[in-house]
């Protein structure tokens, strides 16, 4: 890993509780769940954790110990589970815990409470689109449950029933995804613009990139208000796009049936962007690509298949719990991966947005983080992380075959993010 980044309190609105490691180990049995390369299944580990959780058993993150280890007190139905999912665990009694602990004390590690299991949300089509999306896989592979939600749910209020939100493979910026110039004859392309206008005339709105801004508002309160927000691939650039042009119209007329606004250039307000600045669109309909944010093939990127890894920071565990938790893995690297978004420009990114993966040397970053309000967003780029390329109606990963992948692993630090105990920033 990189050196060790210790950010205190700037990069990081959300303070963490950590527990003491100078008390005393519990009389009680715990069990640990290492997350180490010597785990059998990384991936069910996280389900097996958020489980725990929603039986009401408090689990504790400990932070850079042995990969992000969990722990937790022993009972029956527990050991059951962890039978049932193949996910390696090991008994711990006084002895073993006070060695634990000690080691967390003096390494760059912590111990993490997580209290609630978190309750999660997918913004996504009714109707699925020829393309698999890699949070929701993750989700049910990990048996963590979900809802699913569109923008009847998102504009009648009802982000605030969940605690974490996934924005699913999407084209906020109302321009179809760019898909155009190779599937406008395609019958999903077709049914999905007629299914997208029809919903957007139901709700009131003239056009779906009005009906889109709206619904990414809604989203931007959920996290002003303390929600944690999610996104992979075209969902990532394509939020922050339709934000800064919330005064203008950007979209050609082969997507909404008017013409550009000849104006938009001036009128883009990157003010209102979450993560992003500065940026070129792209608004040719025949271009696969929505800015200059993404590095990707259209935009210049030429990282050759065998060298497209990027790095993850080692965070200080002890001052920055949310940053490590984030990064939380059994490796310092990860397999890059392409998507419609693949990566973003360093030199476009605002200046509170904290970088979390990078390919060192270079203006690419691949993982970032930040905070709107009392919430945060994280943004991964790429979209799936043991697929290089995938295509529209390639056939979904097997997270069977790849159940110890550091690339989704990111996936699921995110989701258990929000179970971590909060405590009241210090002034």
């Amino acid at each position: 890993m990189t050196t060790i980044r210790n950010l205190r309190c700037g990069a990081c609105l959300l303070s963490i509780l950590s527990l003491s490691p100078l008390l005393a180990a519990p009389a009680a049995a715990k069990l640990l769940i290492p997350m180490d390369p010597g785990q059998r299944d990384h991936l069910k580990a996280y389900g097996v954790a958020w489980w725990t959780l929603k039986q009401g058993v408090d689990v504790e993150w400990l932070l850079n110990y042995r990969g992000g280890s969990f722990l937790m007190d022993e009972f029956p139905a527990l050991e059951e589970r962890l039978a049932l999912t193949g996910v390696s665990w090991e008994s711990a009694g006084g002895t073993e815990m006070a060695a634990i602990y000690a080691t967390i004390e003096q390494e760059n590690m912590d111990r993490i409470l997580l209290e609630k299991a978190p309750k999660v949300a997918i913004y996504a089509p009714p109707d699925s689109p020829p393309w698999d999306d890699a949070v929701t896989m993750a989700l049910e592979y990990a048996e963590i449950e979900f809802e699913t939600i569109w923008d009847e749910e998102v504009l009648a209020g009802k982000l605030g029933d969940y605690d974490w939100l996934h924005l699913h493979h999407e084209d906020f910026s109302g321009q179809y995804g760019k898909f155009y110039a190779q599937y406008h004859g395609a019958e999903w392309y077709v049914r999905q613009q007629a299914e997208f206008e029809a919903l957007a005339h139901r709700l009131g709105y003239a056009k779906v990139s009005q009906e889109k801004l709206a619904v990414s508002l809604a989203i931007r309160t959920f996290m002003e208000n303390g929600g944690f927000m999610f996104a992979m691939c075209s969902a990532t650039d394509s939020y922050d796009v339709a934000l800064a042009a919330r005064d203008t119209d950007i979209c050609d007329a082969l997507f909404d049936g008017d013409g550009l606004d000849s104006a938009w250039r001036t009128r883009l307000d990157f003010g209102q962007c979450v993560a992003f600045t500065d940026f070129q669109l792209i608004t040719d309909p025949l271009v696969y690509e929505f800015s200059d944010i993404d590095l990707g093939p259209i935009t210049g990127r030429s990282v050759p298949e065998d060298q497209d890894w990027f790095s993850l920071f080692e965070f200080s565990a002890k001052w920055d719990p949310v940053p490590t938790m984030l990064t939380q893995n059994h490796t310092a690297w990860v397999r890059g991966f392409m998507g419609q978004t693949t990566a973003f420009r360093r030199d476009r990114l605002k200046a509170h947005v904290l970088v979390l993966g990078e390919i060192e040397g270079s203006n690419e970053v691949r993982y970032i983080h930040g905070n709107v309000g009392k919430g945060t967003f994280t943004f991964y780029g790429g979209h799936d992380p043991e697929d290089y390329r995938h295509m529209v109606g390639d056939p979904e990963t097997q997270l069977s075959l790849h159940r110890n992948s550091p690339g989704y692993r990111l996936i699921l630090n995110n989701v258990l993010f929000p179970a971590a105990k909060k405590k009241k920033q210090k002034t």
